[in-house]
């Protein structure tokens, strides 16, 4: 009998950590809200940034899990963050789009100033995600702010591009500046947005 006991119990328990686990997950998706930062059974963690402060996160009271717009760079960051260029594509410009319903999936609809940077050599810099084992890359990705987690992504699929190097190219864990020809991609079986080829790494 005790040990039938002490069986129940464990399960007991078990169900209502799981029960507080389902609550932490759904509160987000169901409107109730989490405890604040700093409160009383809250974790230890800071705030997440007001969306408005970030292009793309419209919407999103959490961008760091909203999964959208260009990424939030921590300032917790052990990364520096990428450094003022005049001669690369900003991220806000990649961002800058709309969609819409076509046949029962959602399309991207890109703006005039993303369409017009279709086949045009262009830079970018970003943050490299090696896809293939080594020191030396020829097949990646570009990040607008590094990726810390194996299993997502800290922005929408306009944070990401996919570079096909003309040679291979070092792994750094900074920034680095890639020049390449650039493709506005439609309906990717991937699901990118961007891609460029034949790139080599600048300065």
């Amino acid at each position: 009998m005790s040990t039938d006991k002490g069986l129940w119990l464990r399960r007991s328990w078990l169900r209502r950590i799981a029960a507080l686990g389902a609550t932490a997950i759904a509160a987000p998706v169901f409107g109730q809200n989490a405890p604040a930062a700093g409160a009383a059974g809250a974790p230890n963690a800071p705030a997440a940034p007001d969306a408005a402060g970030i292009p793309g996160a419209a919407g999103h009271p959490n961008p760091l899990a909203g999964g959208t717009g260009m990424g939030y760079h921590s300032p917790l960051s052990a990364f520096a963050p990428l450094p003022q260029r005049s001669d690369v594509v900003p991220w806000s410009t990649l961002a800058d789009f709309t969609t819409r319903t076509e046949r029962q999936r959602v399309v991207q609809v890109y703006s005039a100033a993303i369409l017009a940077l279709d086949q045009r050599t262009v830079r970018l810099q970003g943050f490299m995600t090696p896809l293939d084992p080594g020191t030396r890359q020829v097949h990646f990705l570009l990040s607008s702010v590094p990726l810390t987690c194996p299993f997502c992504t800290p922005g929408g699929p306009e944070s990401l591009v996919q570079v096909r190097a003309r040679r291979p190219i070092r792994y750094s864990m900074g920034a680095v500046v890639v020049e390449g020809r650039f493709h506005v991609l439609h309906n990717d079986s991937l699901g990118f947005f961007y891609r460029i080829t034949q790139a080599i790494e600048v300065d």
